[in-house]
């Protein structure tokens, strides 16, 4: 490659990766995603990863395609996956996210199967409305939150089975409280992550969610499922403080945010209609304390 195709392409890589986390920036989240605190070698790569996800879950989710519809736009994610990026046209930002990925994925020695893994979960989100049981849910976790934990690892230069275990425990905990924090929404729209097996134990009735009544059996439930939710946060605790640096910072706050979601969630008395308990510019400075003063948490 001579000198001035090289400068081109970098550029082009650049440009993608400020399509990404211009992205990042726009959507809010529990969490921070590539923010100011991680380490600067780290962001471009974790809004790439950031972008491709958030694209295939709004495929999944958003809008009023048909089903079919949605998996052929997964589909088309997933042979792109797999494309070179030289072979794409680069006509918008959906290839750009792919150039940056292709990037990412290259400079980090990215596993492609965890991608596969998120896609998978996306595909299921369309086809899938109810879980059975609760270890139907969790392995959903195991591939819709799950690998992005172990992407950050690796874009961190650690993999460590033991971390990546911790790791899985924190995703699948955020995962589960962005179910219960949406859980009105995600009803309206014909989706129940609350396995059937424990509400059909607490004798609670869809009827009253379609009359959007919160009924001691539907709290007793959520209550339930938020407090599988507190040990899986506290199991995956401990991948905050085996890192090091800005990137444990990060995670602590990661970390702090779901756990206080599911606070709100607790002290609305699982009111899920009533109000969407979310975090406001009110809990930075509380949170950042928190993060600093982690040990005495």
């Amino acid at each position: 490659m001579n000198a001035l195709v090289a400068i081109r392409s970098q550029s082009l890589v650049d440009r993608a990766y400020a399509v990404c986390e211009q992205l990042a920036r726009d959507h809010y989240e529990n969490f921070p995603v590539a923010s100011k605190l991680l380490p600067r070698s780290m962001r471009p790569a974790i809004a790439a990863i950031y972008a491709f996800a958030r694209r295939a879950d709004d495929f999944a989710d958003e809008g009023t395609r048909s089903d079919a519809e949605r998996l052929r736009l997964l589909d088309d994610w997933g042979r792109r996956l797999h494309a070179p990026v030289e072979d794409a046209n680069l006509s918008g930002p959906d290839d750009l996210i792919f150039v940056a990925l292709a990037d990412a994925i290259r400079t980090h020695d990215l596993p492609v199967t965890l991608f596969e893994d998120l896609l998978s979960a996306f595909r299921q989100d369309v086809t899938v409305k109810r879980y059975r049981t609760w270890t139907d849910v969790l392995d959903y976790c195991s591939r819709s939150a799950n690998p992005v934990g172990r992407l950050v690892l690796r874009v961190a230069g650690i993999d460590a089975p033991a971390l990546d275990h911790a790791s899985d425990a924190l995703c699948t905990a955020l995962q589960l409280t962005n179910f219960w924090q949406d859980f009105a929404h995600d009803w309206a729209s014909g989706r129940l992550y609350v396995p059937l097996d424990d509400r059909d134990r607490a004798g609670a009735r869809d009827a009253d969610l379609d009359a959007r009544r919160m009924t001691p059996e539907w709290r007793a439930v959520l209550r339930a499922m938020a407090a599988r939710t507190r040990v899986l946060f506290a199991a995956g605790r401990p991948v905050c403080d085996a890192v090091a640096g800005r990137l444990k910072f990060e995670l602590r706050l990661t970390w702090l945010g779901g756990s206080r979601i599911l606070d709100r969630i607790e002290q609305n008395d699982f009111d899920v209609f009533a109000r969407r308990p979310t975090l406001s510019a009110a809990d930075a400075a509380p949170l950042l304390w928190r993060a600093a003063t982690w040990n005495a948490a």
